[in-house]
């Protein structure tokens, strides 16, 4: 990779996702991505999943791209946004997917210019309910071009707005640091869960275990819970043909997880039907 202008240095890619869900909730649905990842805490209402990083090592996708699919994929199945944050040797960057909405997202170079959208800020504070005059403020600043701030200062200063909205970040986990060593950082938290692929058969069932355990999967149930996963079940067939055709492993795991949640929600609620 080259070095970004400005004397930045290079820095390796590496990516984390900040959910805002207990770890408990948000461990079944991050089985689906197929990544090895760790889980912990990043607040009283937020998790954070620390990638591996094989997706985009071994892969023909950049890790923005790999995270925008991944966030995507999480969240068009659940109640909660995800945010994804991202970097490389010549930006860094976030990625805020919730539900089926457009994803919003912006992105500086090392050297710290922004090459986002200003309307990508107030979009980003607006579905994260954050201050409209307190926190706005300082997100439009990062919009801004700040001589001596680079990419990392400009990711420092996102968190310290997000602190607002509950997000604490383990001491050492920091956007920029390499995988390695978030990874270690993430091990070492209290309850820290190492999240693995272990099939079909045990993500559905824990899919149908956070259902039936009253958790915040149980929206699934109700009046609309058919029409929702018929709805998912309808999206997800196409996404996941159009991710082939793309060769985009992420958008592949997006439609395989809307899939499967909108077949789940059917089979439930069939099920239901007949209690």
């Amino acid at each position: 990779m080259s070095t970004a202008s400005g004397g930045a240095s290079v820095t390796a890619p590496g990516a984390l996702l900040l959910c805002r869900a207990h770890p408990e909730s948000v461990g079944p649905a991050a089985q689906l991505l197929r990544e090895h990842m760790l889980l912990t805490g990043a607040g009283a209402e937020w998790s954070v999943l620390v990638p591996e990083g094989k997706a985009w090592r071994q892969g023909a996708e950049p890790v923005d791209r790999v995270l925008t699919g991944w966030a995507t994929a999480l969240a068009v199945g659940a109640p909660w946004p995800v945010l994804a944050l991202w970097w490389d040797a010549e930006h860094s960057g976030y990625t805020l997917a919730s539900g089926f909405r457009r994803t919003v997202g912006y992105d500086w170079l090392a050297n710290g210019t922004p090459v986002g959208e200003d309307e990508a800020m107030r979009t980003f504070a607006a579905r994260l309910g954050l201050d409209p005059v307190l926190d706005i403020q300082p997100l439009e600043q990062l919009t801004k071009p700040e001589p001596g701030a680079d990419a990392r200062a400009r990711m420092r200063g996102l968190l310290a707005v997000l602190t607002r909205a509950g997000v604490m970040l383990p001491a050492g986990l920091n956007p920029g640091e390499p995988a390695d060593r978030l990874r270690e950082v993430a091990r070492i938290q209290p309850g820290a869960e190492q999240i693995e692929w272990t099939g079909w058969r045990a993500a559905v069932r824990a899919e149908l275990d956070a259902v039936e355990g009253g958790g915040p999967e149980s929206w699934l149930r109700g009046p609309k819970a058919g029409a929702l996963a018929a709805a998912e079940l309808a999206a997800g067939l196409p996404l996941t043909a159009w991710g082939v055709r793309r060769r985009s492993g992420g958008w592949i795991v997006a439609g395989a997880l809307l899939t499967l949640h909108g077949a789940l929600g059917v089979a439930y609620d069939h099920l239901r039907a007949f209690d």
